[in-house]
């Protein structure tokens, strides 16, 4: 069975609903504390393994690139001042047994079109899809590494799912499975953001999957779906044709960054976990409900 190696970040999106900060820079680095959201995403694909991290960019995304380059500058200065430990912190922002490829998106048509400019870089390999947006917090491994001991067992595509409520269906890919024997959920079928008195069940796919090269056909052979878009979850539906694929609930805490309620959540959260802040920022968020009663 071919080791999983590449992860795919489909970061060409325009953000819109973080304008206007998005306007010059892309939603991916929108800072939780002091780390933007491609790196926690990085970090996560790296720590399950991955050593070949694919950029799909679009205009705009200058930035990311930037970020897991080589600052020659800013070391020599950090460097030269002493300041050892930011300089370490900013050596570690890319291991260096990890690359990273970029990849444009010239015409933005949905998260199938995505993944399939992917496939020059990918070739005939299993690969995973992170979507920055979606912040997972675990106590142990995290959910890439989750997922590929999963494909290690099974060796098929796996989706990343959690329940939600119901009325929320029409904001996610929402898929129906059956369990074996094993208590393995099998995903029977899948459909792109149904009305909740359609929607199949209430299990909803959140921004980590784990797919075989196969899908790379279907996704080149579905043509445009909902919205005008080469949507993924159509790509899916036709590779649960030929193989089964697999829906896993993930152990770790979302956070739908891709929402302003969702990103503040995070921040707060994260931050109150910081070694450095943690005790102080707690302190202070004490003192202003306090102020606020």
């Amino acid at each position: 069975m071919p080791k999983v190696r590449k992860a795919v970040f489909p970061v060409a999106g325009l953000g819109t609903r973080f304008l206007p900060a998005t306007k010059a820079s892309p939603k991916e680095m929108l800072p939780i504390v002091d780390k933007p959201l491609i790196q926690y995403a990085a970090e996560e694909a790296e720590a399950g393994g991955i050593d070949q991290l694919v950029f799909i960019t679009g205009r705009n995304k200058r930035s990311i690139e930037d970020h897991f380059d080589k600052a020659y500058e800013l070391e020599s200065e950090l460097e030269r001042a002493g300041k050892l430990d930011l300089l370490e912190i900013v050596r570690s922002v890319l291991p260096g047994n990890t690359s990273c490829i970029y990849v444009r998106q010239a015409v933005a048509l949905g998260l199938g079109h995505a993944v399939l400019c992917a496939k020059p870089v990918v070739g005939d390999e299993p690969f995973v899809v992170l979507l920055a947006d979606d912040l997972i917090h675990t106590e142990g491994k995290g959910v890439v590494a989750q997922m590929i001991e999963v494909y290690e067992r099974h060796g098929c595509s796996i989706l990343s799912v959690q329940e939600i409520p119901r009325e929320e269906s029409n904001k996610y890919g929402i898929v129906e499975v059956e369990r074996d024997a094993e208590g393995t959920m099998r995903v029977v079928s899948i459909v792109e953001k149904p009305r909740p008195e359609v929607a199949p069940s209430n299990l909803a796919v959140v921004g980590r999957y784990l797919l075989t090269p196969r899908i790379f056909d279907k996704l080149e052979h579905i043509g445009k779906g909902a919205g005008g878009e080469i949507q993924l979850t159509d790509g899916i539906s036709e590779l649960l044709k030929d193989e089964p694929v697999i829906a896993y609930p993930f152990e770790g805490k979302r956070y739908d960054c891709g929402s302003k309620l969702g990103y503040l959540e995070a921040t707060v959260e994260y931050a109150l976990a910081h070694p450095a802040l943690g005790k102080r920022f707690a302190a202070y968020l004490r003192d202003l409900a306090i102020s606020r009663l």
